[in-house]
């Protein structure tokens, strides 16, 4: 299976909540995860010389490592309508994006909560995590 890859903080509440969301709109299932904590997505980041950021989201799309609220809005881009609009704040300068996803990564974990573990995600949508063990 081949497509993008979001890595995503595992424990984060808001971060689940973000896969959760992803996975219930990517009705053409493109998208494929992998929580930053888990030994594919550190490999995989290290590869592309990223020190992965537990209050970042990344997106792998065609060989291009997108950050923060690129990642956000590309990742918002490829759902079903009304979210690909989203895309049109790519035209926002990065750094005034990042000012207000910044913010929010470093309170998420106040105002969503966090988790002791990574979530497990349901039998129809496992194969779509990288980091998952086969049993």
């Amino acid at each position: 299976m081949n497509g993008p890859i979001l890595f995503y903080d595992g424990v984060c509440n808001l971060c689940n909540g973000t896969v959760r969301f992803v996975l219930t709109r990517d009705s053409k299932q493109v998208f494929r995860f992998a929580a930053l904590q888990s030994d594919y997505a550190r490999d995989a980041l290290t590869r592309l010389g990223v020190n992965p950021e537990l209050d970042t989201i990344y997106l792998l799309k065609d060989g291009v490592l997108h950050d923060r609220s690129s990642a956000a809005l590309r990742i918002a881009s490829q759902l079903r309508f009304p979210w690909p609009t989203m895309a049109v704040f790519l035209i926002v300068p990065k750094p005034l994006r990042d000012t207000v996803y910044n913010w929010v990564g470093r309170n998420r974990y106040r105002w969503f909560g966090r988790t002791d573990t990574c979530q497990i995600p349901d039998t129809d949508a496992r194969n779509r995590f990288l980091d998952q063990s086969e049993d």
